[in-house]
């Protein structure tokens, strides 16, 4: 239940709710191969991806910052899509690929806003401290930034950094605390079902649902 003349904060999720990647991950995983030398399938790559992020063991909270900003998990992650997508591919070149990956998508062009975002966080911004609580590390700065929407944002809590993941509860609460906020006074946004839904109403936040198929961050505006 939303309840505006309570509400102090709004809380958003990031990839999927405020943008999106402008090809499939197999996709940017190809371009990726042809900057290193690489001739890589992108349907291959797109499924090992997938399945490979769902055989990747779920993270404990811990009392910090991770280790390296998360970097060695998506190493490891990536490894696992060229072991399965492309197992003739050495050692040195799967390094390479990575370094390379890892930067890309930061990159200015891989991500791109949805149409109701810039419009919507103005409105909000004047209103409500906005932040942005996501399984993400460092490099969700700089997208942000490049993205041109940084600004509305006084707080980005990432995963890597608050030291837990979505969909344990947890990293809602640190985010609350950080901020002194309680949360009932705070609605989240976001767009999955288990990692900002339920793990958001689990640490006692509002949420708004966001379902794109079905609705946009625009009918924010008229509850609030």
């Amino acid at each position: 239940m939303i309840e505006p003349d309570s509400l102090e904060a709004v809380f958003f999720d990031a990839a999927g709710t405020l943008f999106y990647l402008t090809k499939t991950v197999g996709d940017h995983y190809a371009l990726v191969g042809e900057e290193v030398g690489l001739n890589l399938d992108a349907k291959k790559l797109d499924d090992a991806f997938y399945s490979a992020s769902a055989q990747m063991p779920p993270r404990e909270a811990i009392g910090g910052p991770r280790k390296n900003d998360d970097k060695d998990w998506w190493r490891e992650l990536a490894d696992h899509v060229l072991r399965e997508a492309a197992p003739d591919v050495g050692e040195l070149d799967r390094d390479n690929f990575f370094e390379v990956a890892y930067e890309h998508f930061a990159e200015s062009g891989v991500w791109e806003l949805y149409p109701d975002v810039v419009d919507v966080l103005k409105q909000l911004h004047r209103r409500f401290q906005l932040a942005i609580v996501s399984n993400f590390d460092g490099r969700l700065r700089v997208i942000l930034e490049r993205l041109g929407i940084s600004k509305y944002f006084g707080h980005v809590f990432v995963s890597s950094e608050i030291g837990a993941d979505k969909p344990d509860p947890e990293i809602f609460r640190r985010a609350l605390k950080f901020l002194n906020l309680q949360p009932r006074n705070v609605l989240h946004v976001g767009d999955d079902p288990e990692r900002d839904w339920r793990a958001a109403t689990e640490a006692g936040l509002g949420i708004f649902q966001l379902d794109r198929s079905k609705n946009s961050l625009r009918d924010l505006i008229p509850l609030l």
